[in-house]
């Protein structure tokens, strides 16, 4: 049993930089939540009916829990320490970028205006993301 151990042990160690392959990373995908919330906003800000307004807000608070999952994927998963020391405002970036998608922003407000600060830092995460992957 030994032998069988040793003959199927890994002869070299790797390290990925990420879990998954770099593609299945992209700021896009909380970007097109963030902007599903915007105009959700929009159409409840446009409609006084009730049953409406209540399913606008049940799906904006769904979308908005999607932007702040997407960004702690990209946070925790993508980012690593030599990005961090290389933009060392990210973690305050992601962290009032996920304030905006949360009670405090989008997900407790009907104000397009909170979507439009969310969409901000989303763009401002985003391009700090396609500067790393050039290098």
């Amino acid at each position: 049993m030994r032998l069988v151990a040793r003959l199927l042990e890994p002869r070299v160690t790797v390290h990925a930089h990420c879990d998954l392959p770099c593609g299945v990373y992209d700021p896009a995908q909380a970007r097109i939540e963030a902007e599903s919330v915007k105009a959700i906003c929009e159409k409840y800000q446009a409609n006084s009916d009730p049953e409406f307004r209540a399913r606008a807000i049940q799906i904006k608070e769904e979308r908005s829990e999607l932007v702040k999952h997407h960004l702690w994927v990209l946070w925790t998963d993508y980012f690593k320490p030599p990005h961090f020391e290389k933009y060392p405002h990210l973690s305050e970036l992601f962290n009032s970028a996920t304030k905006l998608a949360g009670a405090g922003g989008t997900k407790g407000s009907t104000d397009p205006a909170k979507a439009d600060e969310l969409l901000a830092k989303i763009d401002e995460i985003g391009k700090i993301f396609w500067e790393t992957k050039q290098g």
